[in-house]
């Protein structure tokens, strides 16, 4: 076993002086469970909702989520339109950036790409 130093303080044990290959370990471990209790509690707090990655890497490349979404979807531009029922020429704008589309425009598109509205922010 490893020899532990204890440097008392008022007749009490205060400090504990370890070898370092006993602090390594423990560290180790302690981070290991850091990592464990983050994961857990990750785990916990999801709703089930993942970002696809095509989706993810679209939007990086300067595609607007509205298009990147409607793509993931295998939707065409037209289809979008007859399911949400807007008009082709402001989906258009709104995609290309030149419309930004009112809340509740936004809303009928998410709904029709099954997502939350915050998923077409910019």
């Amino acid at each position: 076993m490893n020899d532990i130093q204890f440097i008392e303080h008022n007749g009490k044990r205060a400090f504990a002086v370890i070898p370092i290959n006993l602090f390594e370990r423990m560290a180790a471990a302690f981070e290991d469970l850091n990592d464990i209790a983050l994961y857990d509690a990750t785990k916990a707090a999801d709703d089930g909702f993942c970002f696809p990655g095509a989706v993810l890497h679209a939007i990086i490349d300067g595609v607007h989520p509205v298009t990147a979404w409607r793509n993931y979807r295998g939707l065409s531009l037209e289809e979008l339109t007859t399911i949400a029922g807007i008009h082709p020429t402001l989906l258009l704008q709104i995609e290309n950036g030149t419309e930004n589309g009112s809340t509740a425009t936004l809303q009928t598109i998410a709904q029709a790409l099954n997502i939350a509205v915050e998923n077409l922010q910019e």
